[in-house]
């Protein structure tokens, strides 16, 4: 059941997304007198599940949940009509109109998203508010990533400042140093020294290389909040509450020092002092071939520091605009790490997507991942890649700045090439997350 609520969530958030970016481009169409012969949430391919037409246009819901589309009389587009093309050219049709008209139709739907996106983060902000972690209120500190540690950041570490700005989220320091070029960290260490450490160029590949997308996280006490069912923990008989003491005379106060330690022992049987009720007792545990037992730790300590920023209606709107331009600086400045092995393996599809929704109906997360995925969806589009909206776009800009239409066929082909590339690409995708739905990676 609870993968159907987030495959549900997720197709009435695409379809959400898909008939606004689609009306981006209808919209601006018909003011130019532009015919639309179909407009479709999903893909039609042989058959339609509903379709009605309405004066030049064919109204529908294709079988095929992978986008949708408007189809616009006189232009190369996913339906390659090329008898259409043969014809002599009317005044209705999209090749006929201005080059300056055609570009707004093109570049309607990205727009269209990226407002879409800016709307509704500013109604999450003006209806939910924004949670955050301020650094003064973690009364351990935070935990620092083994590969960190050679920095010089001790664990217990307060973050002052990064790059010489004091952050409202402590937590955002990660952010600052994958995808914001920040390298100079400001911190208080456990005995009260301040110190401004110096991170190399290439931190941000360092961290994301190491599969630890969190340099600092905050450091929680080491009481376990939820067993694994059939997982080592679990069989061991380690319960909820248990308080970890010590792994193999190892002491143990907070969760990342459990963590980090029960790495060491893989499929080695370990001694677990725990402490339950009051009572300490003694359980053997073995450990699986990663380093892990299946227990997760206790978040009511966590919820107690998150505190939710407010904003009155008219601060909700430059809040959202700003919260919709890190979204999509972010998510640009992440696409780096793409280009390396890791990062071309952690691709992930649907199945990804869907996993970013909550098991429970949640429509304030629901709204933030559809904002989320509305800003992505402009960014991809806005790729110059032929069968994009960014590729008709580059060929349109091109004609403007040469003053010289590219070749029907040279169209035609890259069309074909785009949409073989991204047709490669989802494929590759989703086999990413079919991959590691069997493997467990």
């Amino acid at each position: 059941m609870e993968i159907l609520i987030q495959a549900g969530q997720l197709i009435l958030s695409l379809s959400i997304l898909i008939v606004l970016h689609e009306f981006g481009h209808y919209l601006p169409a018909r003011a130019f007198k532009t015919r639309v012969e179909k407009f479709y949430l999903f893909f039609d391919y042989k058959f339609s599940i509903f379709k009605k037409k309405i004066k030049d246009t064919e109204w529908g819901i294709g079988w095929i949940p992978l986008g949708g589309y408007v189809k616009i009389s006189g232009m190369i587009d996913e339906s390659m009509d090329k008898e259409q093309m043969e014809q002599p050219p009317q005044p209705w049709e999209f090749r006929t109109k201005p080059a300056w008209q055609r570009l707004i139709i093109m570049i309607g739907g990205i727009v269209v998203n990226l407002i879409v996106g800016m709307v509704i983060y500013s109604l999450v902000l003006f209806t939910w508010g924004k949670e955050y972690i301020a650094g003064e209120d973690l009364p351990h500190g935070l935990a620092v990533s083994q590969e960190y540690e050679a920095y010089g950041f001790q664990d217990g570490d307060m973050i002052l400042e990064v790059g010489g700005e004091k952050l409202k989220n402590v937590l955002d320091v990660n952010k600052y140093i994958l995808l914001r070029g920040s390298r100079d960290i400001k911190v208080q260490h456990p005995d009260g020294e301040i110190e401004t450490i110096q991170l190399r160029e290439d931190a941000d590949y360092e961290l994301f290389q190491s599969g630890n997308m969190s340099a600092f996280s905050p450091r929680i006490n080491a009481k376990i909040g939820e067993v694994v069912p059939e997982m080592p923990a679990s069989k061991a008989g380690l319960l909820k509450n248990d308080i970890i003491k010590s792994v193999n005379d190892y002491s143990i106060n907070y969760w990342d020092q459990f963590s980090d330690t029960i790495k060491k022992f893989k499929n080695e049987e370990v001694l677990l002092v725990v402490e339950r009720d009051g009572v300490i007792d003694s359980i053997m545990v073995l450990p699986d071939t990663v380093g892990q037992i299946g227990v997760a730790p206790d978040g009511a300590e966590f919820k107690s520091w998150v505190k939710t920023e407010k904003f009155s209606f008219f601060e909700s709107i430059p809040a959202g605009i700003g919260l919709a331009y890190w979204t999509l600086h972010d998510y640009a400045a992440q696409l780096k790490f793409l280009f390396t092995s890791k990062g071309a393996s952690s691709m992930g599809g649907f199945g990804a997507f869907g996993k970013m929704f909550q098991p429970q109906w949640d429509w304030h997360t629901f709204w933030l991942n559809t904002a989320l995925i509305s800003i992505i969806l402009a960014f991809m589009n806005f790729l110059p890649i032929p069968a994009l909206d960014g590729g008709h776009i580059m060929f349109l800009l091109y004609e403007m700045i040469t003053g010289r239409k590219p070749h029907q066929k040279v169209l035609e082909y890259a069309q074909i090439i785009g949409f073989i590339l991204i047709l490669g690409l989802v494929l590759y995708a989703n086999g990413n997350d079919i991959y590691k739905a069997i493997t467990g990676k």
